[in-house]
């Protein structure tokens, strides 16, 4: 039984454009060292808190993600304030360079609340999944499986992996598993990018 994952009204064709144009222009300013304007559209969705992960791509590539599990911030600062991260603080990636920007495409993803659930109430590829155990813990966006076509007891592997625990982690009474739904969008820019490119983001 697919668990009930609470969601949200989604965001309309201007809010997501807002939103994008947002993440890109707050990148550029911050690659030019200045400060980014913020004098946003004003939407009850797009002041609403929201947790939101801002994914970069090039050639179908992810070239960085950062994003944060809780909604504490209006959805277009987090947005702004996600996209600056994963374009110069991802650790897996270099820092972004301002030449490498027009052939980067931003992807956004929209979560909903989180919701505790059993291993076997986890649909792949609908759901995004949050695993804890002790200190240890790590996420991956409902478009992972979908990309890497992982079946939920991969997936729940590969998550355990990621947070540096054994693959059979999942079934240990002390792990805990929180899923949610995104609303995933991304821009056309980037040469060869796609908003279902290749990589184990989150």
């Amino acid at each position: 039984m697919n668990a009930e994952v609470r969601t949200f009204a989604p965001l309309t064709d201007a809010e997501r454009s807002e939103l994008l144009q947002i993440a890109r222009a707050t990148i550029r300013a911050a690659l030019q060292g200045q400060a980014a304007a913020t004098n946003w559209a004003s939407t009850p969705s797009l002041d609403q808190p929201a947790a939101v992960f801002v994914s970069l791509h090039q050639n179908g590539r992810l070239r960085g993600c950062i994003g944060s599990m809780t909604a504490d911030r209006p959805l277009c600062e987090a947005v702004a304030r996600m996209a600056v991260s994963a374009a110069l603080d991802d650790p897996r990636f270099p820092p972004l360079s301002e030449p490498e920007l027009s052939a980067t495409a931003i992807e956004i993803s929209r979560l909903s609340p989180l919701t505790p659930a059993a291993p076997e109430q986890l649909c792949p590829g609908r759901h995004g999944v949050y695993l804890a155990n002790g200190t240890s813990h790590a996420v991956f966006l409902p478009q992972v499986a979908r990309q890497q076509r992982w079946d939920r007891e991969t997936l729940l592997s590969e998550l355990c992996l990621k947070a540096l625990l054994p693959p059979e982690a999942w079934k240990q009474p002390g792990t805990t598993l929180m899923l949610f739904e995104a609303e995933v969008f991304a821009d056309e820019d980037g040469a060869g990018a796609s908003p279902a490119s290749s990589g184990h983001g989150p």
